[in-house]
């Protein structure tokens, strides 16, 4: 088992306040975060709803570089972008998958079944079930 950790220092009101993130765990840096940033436009900050867009989309393409080097085709790259949409009131109202991948020995409806397959599977998928998770994967 691991433990990873963040942290975030705030002062301040929501609307009129600021914080900073700090990635505890692996010391890669410390992030301003705003309301403005989640609700607006980010203006050199960050938001939760992209914090969350990087874990999903790194975790997606670890669990679909698995599944497809399972199959006996590692890819040679994937490329996913992971979008979060946040509404001021509602919260976190989708997240959609974008995977193109470079891959040989696969058609594109095998490639699609396995990344439907690690959108289902990768663990921050599935800590995220409350949500809307969509995708659409093709190779290149």
């Amino acid at each position: 088992m691991t433990t990873r950790k963040a942290n975030t220092q705030w002062k301040g009101s929501l609307m009129q306040g600021a914080g900073q993130v700090t990635l505890a765990s692996s010391g890669l840096g410390t992030y301003d975060v705003s309301w403005p940033a989640r609700a607006e436009e980010p203006n050199g900050k960050t938001s939760p709803e992209e914090l969350i867009a990087a874990a999903h989309s790194a975790c997606f393409s670890m669990a679909l570089s698995h599944a497809l080097a399972q199959q006996g085709n590692a890819p040679e790259q994937l490329d996913v972008e992971a979008s979060v949409e946040f509404v001021p009131g509602k919260g976190i109202v989708g997240i959609h998958l974008v995977a193109q991948g470079q891959v040989d020995g696969i058609d594109n409806d095998d490639f699609v079944k396995a990344a439907q397959d690690a959108k289902e599977n990768c663990p921050v998928s599935q800590a995220l079930t409350g949500t809307t998770i969509t995708l659409d994967a093709s190779l290149r």
